[in-house]
């Protein structure tokens, strides 16, 4: 009973607050039809109540009702019947009542106004101290600098007066500029005593101090009694006041105090908002810098005419400069074109490769040979250019000379004509600064004629060596059976002209013998007998085979022993030692010593630095008996998925040594390093030559090491076996 005593009363106190209630309230059904409002909605929607009552709220929305804005504000836009739009918040409760929800807006229009005009003076003020800046920055004399500055902070600030400060280096100061309401006495001129403005109130405005008094007559403002007077004489009530700094060229203490911009509020106390302060803060700045600028155009004769000619002085170098360019630029042009018609009249091809393998310069050899024009290979890749199996081939090729390696191989190749030519392939890297490479030049020569003169040379040189092994073997028989004196005696002078005809048939023998095994070593027509070989045993066998020529010369041979064991052709092997100590010995001085020597090495530079790439011999020629690094691994007994370590075998002699230049060329056929040897020590010049083939068909490799006067060493290297 006391609740239902209440009941009226809060009935009451609910229909009071939903009546009075500045938030407009609306009921809704389900179906979002108005079934009760209070007069702030009605006020909202611009209608009366029963004009409201029954219609759908949608018909006053200008969007839909977010249903999942529940207990939460969101904006929204109402349009009233006089066409005027609302921008409300608004919040949605639903199942307010049973089968009712409950809508309340608040009208937010005049604070959205509001603030798009504060955004609107605020992007005004801004224009205007952009349009401040602009005029001060294009005024060339101070004077006019500092009144435009006073009039417009004025304007902009609506101050009753607003002046600039100067201050004087005895502490005194005078207003130099000023812009003034009429109804307010100027204070233009008027110098002011050094109490009004003491050191203190200096030192801070020095270190950027800006002061905003609001009240100059409040207790907190902190102003000294005799400035208080001052400003009860000049009716100031309010004043902002920013120091103007100045940079001068002279000082050397970076800035100091020049003076004041000052805003005075003559009228009534004012409070100066954040956005005035900064704006005269950035004024002051200006005008600091229009200072220095003042500065500098006390001396802008003598500065415009300095300028003036380094201008003149740096267009003459300039103009010289182009001169220059566009002479080198009409010089390069015309060595591109030489070299391009060189390139183009060459019977090579000629091309640029860059280090992502795809073609950036051509010559139209390629169009001849290939039918591929240079606008059709232009940076395409090589594999788009080759097919993937030929670029399967080279791709190996490529690898090396991107590393910075040149790298020279040859291949067959069908050309236009359709028929199958051997080309030799140069691969030489582009290096620029820091040793990074750019890509590769590609040079291709057709070599078909040369193969084919070597091949008839060959056929030839066999031909002609069977043929004069034996008549020459008959002739060499017949001379000695002549110099052992059963055919009869000769003079003196017959038997030295048959020691002579003896010594040089005995040297054509070795060389058709030499032809003979280089040939059969080079075509591949023999199979070497590769077995366990002790290397003790091949040097005491090459030592024993040596042995009468180093005495006759007073050479000491000298061997160190050891128990390695290399996978080699005894024969083979044994002929190579031979031929190196045969030469040691022939080219050192009498009573010096021949060194032979093997050791494990697995980690020499020029030892076999990638058995697997290496499939060119230092010809330019392929041999066909050379083993690849897999190749030897399946080869050797217990190695097939081990890797290969090498014994390196040497021989040292004290020699006249060999330049540094010809420790290449003295491995190819018929190379001696003098020319005269072959007369003065004898031999073919083809011993090297097979010693290269022997041990590179063993997988090895095979170098010189010398220097002038210092004697030379001989290295090969052979696969070595592990037990």
């Amino acid at each position: 009973m006391a609740g239902a005593k209440k009941s009226p009363t809060k009935k009451l106190f609910l229909e009071a607050v939903y009546k009075h209630s500045s938030e407009a309230i609306a009921i809704l059904d389900r179906q979002d039809h108005i079934v009760e409002l209070n007069p702030a909605a009605c006020k909202l929607f611009g209608a009366t109540k029963k004009k409201l009552i029954g219609k759908l709220i949608g018909d006053f929305l200008l969007s839909s009702i977010d249903s999942q804005q529940v207990q939460k504000r969101a904006k929204i836009q109402l349009k009233q019947p006089q066409g005027k739009t609302k921008v409300a918040e608004y919040s949605l409760v639903k199942d307010f009542l049973p089968h009712h929800n409950l809508l309340v807006f608040r009208d937010i229009t005049d604070s959205i106004q509001q603030e798009a005009t504060e955004l609107n003076l605020h992007h005004q003020r801004v224009e205007l101290f952009a349009e401040v800046t602009l005029k001060i920055r294009q005024s060339l004399q101070l004077p006019e600098i500092l009144q435009t500055a006073v009039s417009e902070v004025q304007r902009i600030l609506q101050a009753d007066r607003v002046l600039i400060y100067q201050v004087f280096s005895n502490g005194t100061g005078m207003p130099i500029k000023e812009a003034v309401l009429p109804d307010f006495k100027p204070i233009l001129g008027v110098e002011f005593p050094e109490e009004v403005f003491p050191a203190d109130y200096r030192q801070l405005y020095t270190q950027g101090r800006i002061r905003a008094i609001a009240n100059v007559h409040a207790p907190d403002a902190g102003l000294a009694e005799c400035l208080i007077e001052f400003m009860k004489e000049w009716q100031i009530k309010s004043k902002l006041v920013v120091p103007i700094l100045q940079n001068t060229k002279s000082s050397s203490k970076g800035e100091h105090l020049w003076g004041l911009l000052i805003a005075h509020q003559c009228q009534a106390p004012r409070e100066w908002t954040e956005f005035e302060q900064e704006l005269m803060q950035q004024l002051a700045d200006q005008i600091g810098i229009a200072l220095f600028q003042g500065e500098l155009l006390e001396n802008l004769e003598g500065i415009v005419a300095e300028r003036t000619a380094k201008l003149r002085q740096e267009i003459s170098e300039r103009q010289a400069a182009l001169r220059e360019r566009t002479k080198a630029e009409t010089a390069l042009r015309h060595s591109e074109e030489q070299l391009r018609l060189i390139a183009n009249g060459l019977p090579v091809l000629i091309a640029y490769v860059d280090c992502q393998q795809h073609y950036r310069f051509n010559n139209q050899a390629y169009q001849t040979w290939l039918g591929l024009s240079p606008e059709e290979m232009s940076d395409r890749h090589l594999a788009q250019v080759h097919g993937k199996d030929e670029y399967q081939q080279i791709s190996q090729y490529v690898a090396t000379a991107l590393k910075g390696e040149t790298v020279t191989y040859e291949r067959d190749l069908v050309l236009q004509d359709g028929c199958v030519h051997s080309l030799s392939v140069t691969y030489i890297p582009h290096l620029q600064s820091q040793n990074t490479i750019q890509g590769f030049f590609a040079l291709s020569s057709d070599i078909s004629d040369r193969k084919a003169i070597e091949r008839m040379k060959d056929e030839f040189l066999s031909v002609v060596s069977h043929e004069l092994r034996t008549p020459l073997t008959s002739i060499h028989s017949s001379l000695k059976i002549l110099a052992t004196g059963k055919l009869g005696s000769l003079s003196h002078q017959g038997k030295r002209m048959l020691k002579i005809a003896d010594e040089q048939t005995e040297r054509l023998v070795h060389l058709v013998n030499n032809v003979l095994d280089l040939q059969r070593i080079q075509s591949g027509k023999i199979n070497m007998n590769k077995q366990a070989c002790q290397t003790k045993e091949l040097m005491v066998e090459a030592v024993q085979a040596m042995k009468n020529l180093a005495q006759e010369q007073g050479i000491q041979l000298s061997f160190k022993p050891n128990d390695l064991i290399v996978w080699a052709d005894r024969d083979y092997i044994v002929q190579t030692l031979t031929n190196l100590v045969s030469n040691a010995i022939k080219f050192s001085p009498p009573k010096s010593t021949v060194m032979l020597f093997a050791s494990p090495q697995k980690n020499r530079d020029r030892v076999l630095k990638d058995t697997a790439s290496c499939s060119i011999s230092s010809s330019g020629e392929t041999p066909p008996t050379l083993f690849r690094a897999s190749h030897l691994a399946e080869a050797l007994p217990h190695r097939q998925n081990q890797s290969i370590s090498y014994i390196t075998f040497a021989v040292q002699d004290r020699g006249q040594g060999i330049p540094q230049d010809r420790l290449e060329t003295i491995f190819e056929r018929f190379q001696q390093v003098d020319s005269s040897d072959s007369r003065k020590k004898g031999g073919t010049g083809l011993g090297l030559a097979i010693c290269r083939q022997i041990v590179e068909g063993h997988g090895g490799q095979i170098w010189a090491e010398s220097g002038l006067e210092n004697g030379s060493t001989f290295y090969f290297t052979l696969p070595e076996l592990i037990q």
